[in-house]
């Protein structure tokens, strides 16, 4: 079958404030899975008789999960809409979240997480993508600064009420309240959510034209920069995600409340740069937005490792966190905005392989860091290091010069 694309102007439509908080609230499926469970992690690897580093397996699991079902889903929201696989997504994350509070072994549930991740993939690739069908230009900036405002305070309230529920429900409790998550985004999404990719403009052709489709963004060297330099980047935060509940918990003696309080910290520092560098990039340059981003996140990755040779106190631990998780925020939008403002014809696709990115090289760093066991933050250091590092090195990509895009093909 010849494959076809119509191309697409560059023009908005109009969005509802009703469509804007919808398209917000599906971001919501990544950090709410990894964060509102940390607080009880210990409590879940004593509870199902399981070692440190076999735990964070299940936050791997969902990892990979989120990073494999967006490469399927972006390609097909890309074909049929964005609306429908939406919805089964949405509903086979409720599904999923339910059999993880009834796993009785860690493997069951690291399972149980991966499928749960797949589904909730399909949330995070279509907020992006249909952002990218509503917006564009200053408007389209602004919005991936919300969509990283919102990540951040997800993250802050995902672990304040881990922390919460801690006190009065085991963690099979807190997967109860992620199906209930699930059932609210559905209700609002079945309300609210309209579709934004209409039948003309929506791609045809089947595996070869995909396989062409990733092709044709992974030849361009800015796409493919921005790609690495997010799931680098993003590596350094999920080895803080996996291992700072061992570490602030074990090795400074924070209570779950107490780690959940530091944990919202780290996370307000994230939302506020993010906002911040959503309207710099907008005003000032994408690039060197995100180069400001990259020297914040290497500068809080080498804090953290010297602390970790040094045994520095809880206060350097915190700075550096809160330094290195506010750079990632930094770059988080125009990372993205760099790969998908040039393929407003293959969004879905493009925002699969960032989404790709993203969890696959945070699920891969993220058992890294419970190698030296629950008392050792060296290896969580060294991680954060060497991931940030590299996205630096990256950053000569995205400065190469591209070619016109071409928004459809015959």
């Amino acid at each position: 079958m010849t494959a076809v694309v119509t191309p697409i102007p560059a023009r908005e439509q109009a969005v509802g404030r009703p469509l804007a908080i919808v398209l917000g609230l599906l971001t919501i499926f990544g950090p709410i899975s990894m964060d509102l469970y940390l607080p009880v992690l210990p409590a879940l690897t004593a509870g199902l008789q399981s070692t440190t580093s076999v735990a964070q397996l299940t936050i791997t699991a969902c990892l990979l999960g989120l990073a494999i079902g967006q490469v399927v889903a972006g390609p097909l929201s890309d074909r049929l809409g964005r609306r429908m696989p939406l919805l089964i997504g949405v509903v086979a994350y409720t599904l999923t979240s339910a059999l993880c509070a009834l796993s009785p072994t860690i493997e069951t549930l690291i399972i149980a997480r991966f499928v749960q991740g797949l589904a909730g993939a399909v949330g995070i690739v279509i907020a992006q993508a249909a952002g990218r069908d509503v917006y564009s230009g200053a408007k389209l900036l602004r919005y991936y600064g919300r969509l990283t405002v919102l990540g951040g305070l997800a993250a802050i309230v995902g672990p304040v009420i881990g922390g919460q529920l801690a006190t009065v429900t085991d963690w099979r409790g807190v997967f109860l309240f992620l199906a209930a998550v699930g059932v609210a985004v559905l209700l609002a999404s079945l309300v609210v959510f309209q579709e934004t990719l209409p039948a003309n403009r929506r791609v045809t052709g089947g595996l070869s034209h995909t396989i062409q489709d990733f092709r044709r963004l992974l030849a361009d060297p800015v796409f493919v920069g921005a790609v690495l330099i997010t799931g680098f980047t993003y590596s350094a935060v999920f080895a803080y995600l996996s291992g700072a509940t061992y570490i602030l918990q074990g090795m400074y003696g924070l209570s779950p409340q107490g780690y959940s309080l530091a944990f919202g910290l780290i996370s307000f520092g994230f939302m506020v740069f993010g906002f911040i560098a959503g309207r710099l990039s907008e005003r000032w340059s994408e690039r060197g937005t995100l180069t400001l981003g990259l020297i914040m996140t290497a500068a809080g990755a080498m804090g953290l490792l010297g602390t970790a040779f040094l045994h520095l106190p809880l206060v350097a631990i915190i700075l550096s966190l809160f330094t290195m998780v506010s750079g990632v925020a930094v770059t988080s939008p125009p990372a993205t905005s760099l790969a998908l403002k040039d393929y407003p014809d293959i969004a879905g696709t493009a925002s699969s392989l960032l989404g790709l990115a993203r969890y696959a090289f945070g699920g891969s760093a993220a058992p890294l860091v419970g190698i030296g066991g629950a008392n050792d933050a060296v290896p969580f250091g060294i991680v954060a290091a060497v991931s940030a590092t590299a996205a630096v090195l990256c950053l000569g990509l995205v400065r190469r010069r591209r070619g016109p895009s071409v928004l459809g093909r015959t």
